[in-house]
Formats: structure tokens, sequence, C-alpha cells
């Protein structure tokens, strides 16, 4: 049991040592609360929205030859602006300094409150190996830690991880032996560039396994709650998509059981704060006899490891239990006891999408770009738990803002409370098929179609179809494919052309007597060409007969035609469009999916010739290392060079085999999309 301190220190003004969707979301509850807020930003953030939102703001300096990241990695110039600013007291979020001993200690040096574990605490569990050591001995069970030099061919297939840090960086599945470097190496660069820690570690991989984690929220004075469970299963490359409370299917032995060892962790190391403890538990399909042939057997849990901040995936506890667990955590800071009698038991259930910007065309590949509109009209609060049963919204950018490369691609996180699991499934569905979401590609169609998956949907009653594994292969590309399917992206189009032609309508007035929609050659339609996101071309065609717009679409009329709204009839089906254009795009929102549509230019312009062999940069990055020499042959396959972008590595291989003719970058440019990273001669010809 730790000391409680002597006297309450209640919290006046308190610094976010964050920034985006978690800074907004800890300023929500200052406000509440009536704490005074600091936020602190890197140059160039100064009109982020978490700026705006507080009531002081200091700029952190970017140390020499370093980026906007690293305004966020140095304790010091934290500490140095809560000073300045007056906070008596600093939140870390998550991410960045959160779990680094480093900043607990400089915090409490300055006198400051911390509004978190100890540092003690923090660096027990920081490393995932020590841990585990520490788990093994508090009696939660574990799975082995091997060193990647010590891996043999009886412990494959196994998982390379990164002792520091989380979100999936630096994991790697290897299965064979002759894997095992080239996947040890990338995980440690990676991890190195996340958390400034290149140590790497290797455990069993778990083929079919359910990653469930127990909410902790411990005091000082000894009390310790387990805040319920939530299960985080869909996951794609090991980094979380899907999150929900409580986890379906599980049976209540196994819950007891998973919240017992995350207590008994949590005392052992004396911890003090809001914590997660994340464990893995086994599961298979039942055979005939153990269950009616697919309800799921479960294996023995395992611990991996304990996140000692608040998690991502928080706002599904706080929709069931109707806990703040941010005004909890700055509570249990100022010394105050957890109330007597445990947590509140869970109502409902909530379910929270991730929304990414990135790019399922493109290998999933993070996107960039300024969100000319983003809202979700179903929401019905912001950073907190609706109102009943409803939709949460906890967003980390706002439209007119710029995506860029240097943080993480999270947008937004959506949650939905629902009477049951189904009725939640529902609302979040129906609420990220009516986001309006435009200027950069998302995840969003992967989200709304895996929660109405009919395997995902029945995870309650049929356990075992959900595990760690659900996103791969053919599944996660056959629930990548776009809401809006090509017919509805031929009705967007003629929305598109329909809407453009009025706007340009009423932008000014027409000469006397001529109608709307008229032009000089009645005999031929007014035809529109578009591309669409995958580079595909549709066009939209129509004639005027009596000033209307009549649709050369065989079935379809238009029933009414707005600058920002078309409604179309088609095959028997009314239909309403919204067509917004922004930049160089029309963005047409349909009832079966947003439809992003870039118009083609009739007469486009000359474009410079392109090296056939020069590879450009798929978005904006650093480029982290150079793995070729000019004159060099290669394989097809083989990797190039590396980038890190948005806090992740991304490979740049040759498509074909060939020889390097140049490599005009160097390991640390920083270069725009596009920009030509290596130039290729291909074997017996130009281009593969």
């Amino acid at each position: 049991m730790t000391t409680p301190p002597e006297q309450p220190r209640p919290v006046a003004v308190l610094l976010v040592a964050n920034r985006g969707e978690i800074a907004r979301r800890v300023l929500r509850t200052c406000r509440a609360l009536g704490i005074g807020t600091v936020a602190v930003h890197a140059p160039g953030e100064e009109a982020a929205a978490h700026v705006a939102e507080a009531d002081t703001a200091v700029a952190l300096p970017v140390p020499a030859g370093g980026g906007p990241v690293d305004a966020y990695l140095d304790p010091g110039a934290v500490v140095a602006a809560a000073l300045a600013a007056g906070a008596d007291a600093v939140h870390p979020g998550y991410g960045f300094l959160s779990e680094n001993p480093a900043l607990a200690r400089a915090v409490t040096a300055a006198g400051l409150t911390w509004v978190g574990p100890g540092a003690g605490a923090i660096e027990g569990m920081g490393s995932k190996t020590r841990a585990k050591e520490t788990a093994r001995a508090a009696g939660v069970p574990v799975s082995a830690a091997l060193d990647p030099g010590e891996v043999r061919e009886e412990d494959l297939p196994v998982l390379v991880k990164a002792s520091a840090g989380g979100g999936g960086r630096g994991m790697r599945v290897v299965r064979e032996i002759a894997d095992l470097s080239a996947a040890a190496d990338p995980a440690r660069a990676e991890a190195a560039a996340a958390f400034g820690d290149p140590a790497v570690f290797c455990e069993p991989y778990v083929e079919r396994g359910r990653h469930i984690e127990v909410q902790i929220l411990a005091d000082s004075h000894g009390t310790v709650w387990a805040v319920g469970e939530r299960d985080c299963s869909v996951q794609r490359r090991h980094q979380k998509v899907v999150e929900e409370s409580p986890a379906p299917g599980l049976p209540e032995d196994l819950r007891r059981d998973l919240h017992e060892s995350a207590r008994a962790l949590a005392r052992a190391i004396g911890y003090v704060g809001a914590g997660t403890a994340e464990f893995l538990v086994p599961v298979r399909p039942a055979a005939p006899g153990e269950g009616g042939g697919g309800d799921g057997v479960f294996g023995t849990p395992v611990f991996l490891e304990m996140n000692t901040r608040l998690q991502v995936e928080h706002p599904v506890t706080e929709c069931v239990t109707g806990l703040d667990l941010v005004e909890w955590q700055i509570r249990v800071a100022e010394g105050e006891p957890l109330p007597a009698g445990g947590p509140p038991p869970p109502a409902g259930h909530a379910v929270e999408a991730r929304l990414y910007a990135e790019d399922p065309r493109r290998d999933w590949r993070p996107r960039t770009g300024v969100l000319t509109a983003f809202d979700v009209p179903a929401a019905t609060a912001r950073f907190a738990p609706p109102a009943g049963f409803g939709v949460r919204l906890d967003p980390g950018v706002e439209a007119g803002d710029t995506v860029g490369t240097d943080f993480d691609p999270l947008l937004a996180k959506v949650v939905a409370h629902g009477r049951d699991r189904r009725d939640a499934l529902r609302r979040l569905a129906a609420a990220l098929a009516g986001a309006r979401v435009h200027g950069v590609a998302t995840n969003r169609d992967l989200l709304v179609r895996t929660l109405r998956h009919p395997g995902f949907a029945r995870a309650d009653t049929r356990p075992g179809d959900l595990h760690t594994g659900f996103l791969s292969g053919e599944r996660l590309a056959g629930l990548a494919v776009p809401l809006a399917d090509p017919g509805t992206e031929e009705l967007a189009a003629l929305a598109a052309a329909l809407a453009g032609a009025e706007a340009a309508r009423s932008r000014g007035p027409l000469p006397a007597g001529i109608p709307a929609h008229w032009r000089n050659l009645p005999s031929q339609a007014h035809v529109r060409r578009y591309t669409t996101d995958d580079g595909r071309e549709v066009a939209a065609a129509h004639r005027t007969v009596r000033g209307a717009p009549v649709p050369e679409r065989p079935g379809t009329r238009v029933r009414s035609v707005a600058a920002d709204r078309v409604v179309l009839e088609a095959d028997g089906l009314v239909r309403a469009f919204t067509v917004r254009p922004a930049g160089d795009a029309v963005h047409v929102d349909t009832p079966h999916g947003s439809v992003a549509l870039t118009p083609v230019d009739p007469l486009p312009a000359p474009e410079a010739a392109v090296d056939p062999g020069a590879l450009p940069a798929p978005m904006p990055g650093t480029v982290t290392s150079v793995d070729v020499a000019v004159g060099e042959e290669v394989s097809a396959g083989q990797t190039l060079l590396r980038m890190e972008a948005m806090k992740m590595e991304h490979r740049i291989t040759a498509p074909a085999a060939g020889t390097v003719r140049g490599i005009p970058v160097t390991a640390g440019l920083r270069v725009a999309a596009g920009t030509p990273l290596a130039v290729l001669d291909y074997e017996g010809k130009d281009s593969p």
C-alpha cells in the first residue's frame, strides 16, 4: 500500500502535455471541473483545435535537427512550459512522454502534481520483458519473452515486439527462422523512431486469440478497481481498429480471473491512477460436443503488457459505467480515495471505431491533405458519454485542418452506446456511413463493413468467430471495398454534373429568354467525365428537354436540382445526393457511401516528361535509410529505401528486377509526395 499524501492538493491549473484528440478530451473535463488549462504545441500548430480550446498556450521548442514530434519529447521543456504558464499539474495524455518516467520525475521534482502513476510504476512496466517478470511473480500467467537470437524452430511462429511503447509499432510475425533477422532489424528501427528505444523481443504468436484488456483505477489509499474490460481483437497490422465493452461472449469465470489478475498486478507495483492490463486469450471454434460446434473454446489467458496511462479506447468504458476516467485521474492525483463499494457495473454496450486517414486502395498508406469537410451528424455528444444511448465523437481535427505526416493518422474516435451489443453496432455503423469526411482517404468504409459483418455481429453468441486475425487476407480485402458500388458512382457523377451546371447558372444571370441548361447543340448530350479515387473513369450524360435536364442513363430521372443537392429517381428508387466541390475534386455523399470525383479536363495542360524508371515518394515523409547503391542489381520486391511518415516505417521496393541507375536522396532528407527516390533500369524494358 502506498502512503497517502498528508494533505490533498487541489489542482487549479493543469497543463496537457499532448495534442490532438486526447488533449481536447482532457481539456473538456478540466472545463467541467473548473480547472484552468494550458496547452502546448509545436511550431506551426498555433491554430490547432486543442490550442484554441485552452486558456493558455505555450510553444515547445524543436531541438536542433529535430521535427515537430520531437518538440513533445523533452521533459524539461514540458516542465518549463508548465511553470511559465502558472500550471500546478501536468497530464500526459497517451503517447509521447506519457509512459516516460523522466517526465513524471521532472514534474514532481518541480513541485507540480503529476496526473498519473509514479515514476517507479511507469519504469517497472515500461519494459515489456521486465513487466512479464513482475507479473509472473504476482501469480499472473505470462507468455515467454525470447531474445531474437535465441529463437529456435520449435518456438515458431513468434511475434517480434518492441520492448518499449505500444500501438503496434515494431511488431512483425515470423514463421520461418530464415526471416527472423529481416523482421527484427526493421522492428528495431521502427521502435527506435517511435519510442527512442530499439530493444525488441519475441513471444509465441497465437494465431487465434482474443485481445482483452482490463481497465484499472487505483488510489493512493490502497483501493484498486477493475473497471470492466474491453475487447480489442479487431486489429490491422497489430493496431487496434474497433474496441468494445463489455467483451462479447466472455465466460464469467474467465472475466473474473482477468479482473483479479489485473488487480494483483496493480497491487504488486503499488499502482496509483488509471492504467490498463492487457491479456491475450487463445480461442478456437468448438468441436462437436464442446458447445454446439462453433461457440468457441477459450484457452488460458496470458499477460501481454501494462499501459501506465489512459488508453485510446477509454471512452467505451466511460459510456457503460458513467465514469469520467480523466476526472478520476485528477481526483486520485489530488489524494481523493475511490468510493467504497467498487466501480459501477456496466450498463448496456459500447463500441468504438478509430477513423484513420489512410488509403485502402494504396496499401493502406497514411494520406495527407486538407479536410474540406468533417462532420458526423449522428453524434450527440463530444468527448463525453451521450445522454441516454447515442453516439459520441472524440475528434482530433475539424473541417479546414491539414492532415500532415508528422503525427499519427488518427482523425477521430466514433463511439456508440446502445442498450445491447446489437443496438450499439447498428448505431455506430449508421453514424459512420452518414459521416461527411472529405479531402483525405479514410478507413471509414472498412469500419462500416466490419461492424455489419455477420461474423463480427455474432461474437457474443459465437465468440470463436472473433479473434486478432479477423481482419486479414481475403476478408480484409473484401471489407475494404468501398460502400459505393459502380452503380452508385454513376449516379454520383450525374449528381455532380447536374449540381455543377446549376452552380454555374446561379453564378450569373443568363441572357433574357435563355432557359437553364440551354446549349447551342440541342441534338448533343451534355457529357461530363470524372475519375474516381482508384483511377477509373466514369461519365455522366444528360440532355436538356424544355429547359429541364433528362439523364441519358436508362430508368433515371431528375426529381430536383440545386447547387449542393440533387434528388434522382433510378430504377424506381428515389435517392438524395449531397454535392460539395472542394479544390480540384467534387465530393458526393450518397445513401450508400461517399464518392470522391475528379473532373477530367477536356483540354489538359501538357505534363513534363517523367523518367519511366523513377520511383516517386508515395507520401511526404523522411528518408530513414538507403539500402542499395548505384549500379547494384536488385530483384523484384527488394527494399530500396525506407521512409518514416506518421510515426510508421514505409518500405520503397523495386517493382521488378533491374539495376539502380540513381539515388537522388539521402538518409535524413524530408521529401514531398512525388519526389523521385530512386531510378531503376529494368531488365530488357523501360518499366515494369
